[in-house]
């Protein structure tokens, strides 16, 4: 029951979240109607949507994306119609009769058709508000989902989900409550009943068409998420201490595991069969497996937590082959490149990975383990039951007493564990997590943030672009010629530059070529400097370097101090494509 109150709380909160934005105008649209016959049917059909959408979700069905997907465009019809109608009396006239007509039909023998009507037609409004809402999903959200992944749909989930979207719509009712009276009082003073439903119909149309072209995604990205992630943040704390509190009660404990404590059974393998292809390997199932220990792990080749985790998975594939351990990558895509099978067969020989990959472009995997994250491994025993999971980086210790654990118990006696520590090297190499000050940051316009240049990007098109007179910490700009596309940007010119100011140890950038494939030549500077002595694996000491394929490229490891610094990297050649930054 705590959980319950807990997602209740966090969907509370989510009023607060910038992503909800887009979703305000449709619901203050209908803020001056009675509330039982217009807006709580409104909100009754947001959160059964938003419930049903993310319930299937959380049942892992196929489909769940695209019903998602494709439902966001038909309410952004319905909600354009209903915009105009707002603006437009005439439109709205012209509307009322088909819908009249089905709701007569409907309620033909109700006794109270002017209030089926609106009831049906807020219900209406409201479902299509849920489908655009959906995606607004914090990381309570997330904690519900990983609970129903690793335990099965259940009743509890189910209201969990409930109380979620319970909690978000009590919170708008609220605020709609509040806007109703400001409105009703402008009415009286001002008479400003017409204009304010004309200038509603003008906002709900803005909203349309800013969320069609993705201008909401982009303006959200300046917008500041401060308001709800310490609350979120804190209420994911205390929602995964209850969660683990109940485990343990039932026998279940789920991320740390007190050796030689047995491992709770956390669900069964899931079927692999949604892999589109394999590398190193024949095509595995669940049943093939059965009889070994085996780690599933989630990961692509340019996320630079999934490369660190890799010295890791080869070093106990590797260590523990021979005692009947099986290590299996399942590859799900981030960017377009990693879906090329052909790039990802091309990484596993540059990583040296030797093991069975599942080439997971369709999610399939993904969504039948319910995961929600890169990296993240599962362990699974002999008996093909879920023993013990991890999501990013660290817990390796426990994760590999999980494994000798599970080994032991197939009949394989584990000597006393003293192998020898795991090292990476190069981008594989642990991170200086106690001197990280800067996070990933997308180039992209549909998750960028930090974007310092004067100039406004200009989506899709050829733009110039120049660097500030000054560039503050942990955020980026570009100078010269681009072209800002809404997965990578890519110079249209040679001689066109990227500066960051930022905090790290290391610097990579995920780079690709040419759309046709060809190299590009780039240099970098620090602080207007060759790197020297602090340049990465992927370039030399005077700076230059050259993107032959698309990866995660090392730019900068500093060798001295770590301290505030500013990256530059100028492509001498027009056609790169750049993803994103990350550090270490």
């Amino acid at each position: 029951m705590s959980f319950i109150v807990i997602a209740f709380l966090g969907g509370v909160f989510t009023v607060l979240s910038p992503c909800i934005l887009p979703v305000v105008p449709f619901v203050f649209a209908r803020s001056d109607r009675p509330f039982l016959t217009d807006r709580l049917p409104l909100f009754a059909g947001l959160a059964g949507t938003f419930a049903l959408v993310t319930g299937i979700g959380a049942a892992g069905l196929a489909g769940a994306a695209q019903l998602s997907q494709y439902g966001r465009w038909i309410a952004l019809a319905m909600l354009a119609l209903f915009g105009a109608a707002l603006l437009f009396p005439s439109i709205a006239a012209r509307l009322t009769l088909p819908l009249s007509g089905l709701a007569d039909r409907i309620t033909a023998r109700s006794q109270s058709y002017g209030t089926t009507r609106r009831i049906a037609s807020s219900m209406l409004l409201g479902a299509a508000t849920g489908l655009l809402w959906a995606p607004c999903a914090g990381p309570i959200l997330g904690v519900i989902l990983t609970g129903a992944a690793l335990h099965g749909a259940n009743w509890q989930t189910a209201a969990a989900l409930a109380a979620y979207a319970v909690g978000a719509v009590s919170s708008l009712a609220v605020a709609t409550g509040l806007g109703k009276r400001a409105f009703d009082a402008l009415k009286r003073s001002l008479g400003f009943g017409e204009h304010l439903r004309r200038a509603m119909g003008a906002l709900v149309l803005l909203s349309v068409a800013a969320i069609a072209t993705g201008f909401d995604t982009r303006l959200l990205a300046h917008v500041p998420g401060a308001p709800t992630n310490g609350i979120e943040g804190w209420l994911v704390d205390v929602a995964k201490t209850k969660q683990a509190s109940h485990e343990e009660r039932q026998g279940a404990r789920v991320v740390r595991v007190s050796m030689p404590v047995a491992l709770p059974v956390q669900g069964r393998l899931p079927s692999l069969d949604g892999a589109t292809a394999w590398l190193n390997s024949a095509p595995l199932s669940a049943d093939a497996l059965r009889g070994k220990v085996v780690v599933v792990n989630f990961w692509t080749y340019s996320c630079i937590n999934c490369l660190r985790t890799l010295p890791y998975l080869k070093t106990w594939a590797q260590r523990y082959g021979n005692d009947g351990l099986v290590v299996v990558g399942v590859h799900t895509p981030e960017f377009g490149f990693e879906r090329d099978t052909g790039n990802v067969k091309r990484a596993l020989e540059n990583l040296t990975i030797r093991y069975p990959v599942a080439i997971d472009n369709d999610y399939g995997i993904w969504r039948a383990f319910g995961n929600q994250y890169w990296p993240a491994f599962y362990i699974v025993d002999a008996q093909g039951r879920v023993r013990y999971h991890h999501f990013g980086e660290g817990g390796y210790r426990e994760a590999e007493d999980a494994i000798r654990q599970l080994l032991a118990e197939n009949g394989k006696p584990m000597m006393s564990a003293d192998a020898q520590p795991v090292q990476g090297s190069g981008a594989q190499a642990a991170a200086d997590t106690a001197d990280i000050g800067s996070d990933e940051t997308y180039v992209g316009y549909r998750q960028a943030q930090g974007f310092a240049s004067p100039q406004r990007v200009k989506p899709d098109a050829a733009e110039n672009y120049t660097l500030p007179a000054q560039l503050p910490l942990n955020q980026w700009a570009l100078d010269g010629k681009w072209n800002v596309g809404g997965e990578a940007a890519v110079p249209a010119a040679s001689r066109a530059h990227i500066a960051y100011h930022f905090h790290a140890r290391d610097l990579h950038l995920v780079l690709g070529p040419t759309t046709d494939g060809k190299p590009v030549r780039f240099r970098i500077t620090i602080d207007g400097k060759p790197p020297g002595a602090s340049h990465g694996a992927d370039v030399a000491a005077d700076g230059s370097g050259i993107v032959t394929n698309a990866r995660l490229y090392q730019l900068v490891r500093q060798n001295d101090a770590v301290d505030d610094r500013t990256f530059q990297i100028e492509f001498l050649d027009p056609g790169a494509q750049v993803y994103s930054f990350t550090f270490g």
